[in-house]
């Protein structure tokens, strides 16, 4: 961006005539987004550069904001579902369960045991996918493709795990209110075995690559720091806060769907820098797994994949065409005509980037009358300005790649 094209009164604008007018040097500006690629999403920063060191930086969202929350309060609550999935897309599962744990929450629903352990399953999955593409994305921005390529073809091989529960890879839709729409077949659970078998090497091989890696710790350590204190301040929650040392988990401080029933350890860091968010995202895969593995050794026996609430679990489609009491409850069901109760709730999952929370008002109709939706990325992207100042503009890029801003999840 040209001088010239900013307003006069702009504070960059009166910096840069003050820094001529002192020493004769000039400052520069520079537009990072909102297409640049190094940005993984379309957010702009306006940087005011002397060489490459970064004066200050100022922020501009919205560029995808697609009015999420106002679109919700005029659908009914089924509907919602898919725009849970376009938030944070790397990990679409965690937000479908955290929004029906919302509504079960409202209706005081029990989800049968077998049903929440198979969600923590296909949650811990998504964390891991969510790393996966986190930490592979580092590395390339610190200029190591091969990781990235390594890893990635576990990605797919947990996309198709959920194209066995649901039918989806990507915005999945998954589940219902009380549980799962359909039981898992036979072949979802081998294809998880044969990922929980395979995956691990693979994990182990990408931390061989990097963590003791000299160009990548000179590009990390003390990169991006930020203190207990700032990142409690900004409302840093999830790896972000735990690199800096708080172990604040929601499926600790808060367990849902049974996760206090699995032992697991928290990973923490100590310096909050782009190195440590690095390794506390690497150690949580490992504490994914080790989830996983534990709820399936636990698994109840039976076929319980939903509760019993016939007024919002869809009957099986050929009861629909032969019983009119089925036919009555899909009608209902489809058209959003069964009650809920006047109420008001929040309720947080640790999502991959951190505490992802649904904030629900409900006046009795078929719609919501607000909600609000706690997107993690949005409460910790504005501490970005503050973590880049004073670095190299090639620190900025690593530093975003660190935090995980993903821009859905950002803009809403």
């Amino acid at each position: 961006m040209s001088e010239l094209l900013l307003p006069p009164e702009h504070r960059y604008a009166k910096r840069i005539k003050e820094q001529l007018n002192e020493d004769g040097s000039e400052l520069s500006i520079l537009n990072l987004g909102p297409t640049h690629p190094a940005t993984h999403g379309i957010f702009q920063n306006i940087l005011l550069m002397d060489g490459e060191r970064i004066l200050e930086a100022e922020p501009t969202i919205g560029y995808i904001h697609r009015a999420f929350e106002k679109i919700a309060e005029n659908r009914p609550f089924y509907q919602i579902t898919p725009l849970t999935d376009r938030m944070n897309y790397c990990s679409s599962p965690i937000n479908n369960m955290g929004w029906w744990m919302t509504l079960e929450k409202l209706l005081d629903i029990e989800v049968p045991k077998r049903a929440q352990y198979l969600r923590v399953i296909v949650m811990e999955l998504a964390r891991i996918t969510d790393h996966i593409i986190c930490n592979s994305i580092l590395g390339v921005d610190t200029g190591a493709y091969t990781g990235f390529l390594y890893v990635f073809q576990f990605r797919e091989k947990v996309y198709e795990i959920y194209e066995e529960i649901c039918g989806a890879r990507l915005t999945t839709n998954m589940g219902r209110i009380g549980g799962f729409e359909r039981d898992w077949s036979p072949e979802a659970f081998r294809k998880l075995d044969v990922f929980l078998e395979e995956f691990p090497a693979a994990w182990k091989e990408f931390e061989n690559l990097f963590e003791r890696n000299r160009i990548f710790i000179d590009r990390t350590v003390n990169v991006g720091a930020i203190t207990a204190e700032q990142a409690m301040a900004y409302g840093f929650t999830g790896p972000n806060l735990r690199a800096a040392g708080v172990d604040y988990d929601v499926r600790v401080s808060q367990p849902y769907s049974s996760y206090e029933d699995f032992d697991f350890i928290i990973p923490v860091g100590k310096s909050g820098d782009t190195y440590d968010r690095f390794c506390v995202r690497n150690a949580e895969v490992w504490e994914s797994l080790s989830i996983i593995r534990q709820a399936l050794a636990k698994m109840p026996e039976g076929n319980d994949f939903h509760a019993d609430v016939p007024d919002y679990y869809l009957p099986p489609k050929e009861d629909v065409y032969t019983s009119m009491e089925s036919l009555i409850y899909h009608f209902k069901i489809v058209m959003g005509e069964v009650p809920v109760p006047v109420a008001e709730i929040y309720h947080p999952v640790e999502g991959g980037n951190g505490e992802l929370g649904f904030y629900l008002v409900t006046d009795g109709s078929r719609t919501p009358y607000r909600l609000h939706f706690r997107r993690p990325c949005f409460i910790y992207y504005q501490a970005y300005p503050e973590m880049i100042k004073g670095s190299l503009l090639s620190d900025a890029i690593v530093i975003l790649s660190s935090l995980n801003v993903i821009a859905g999840e950002l803009d809403a």
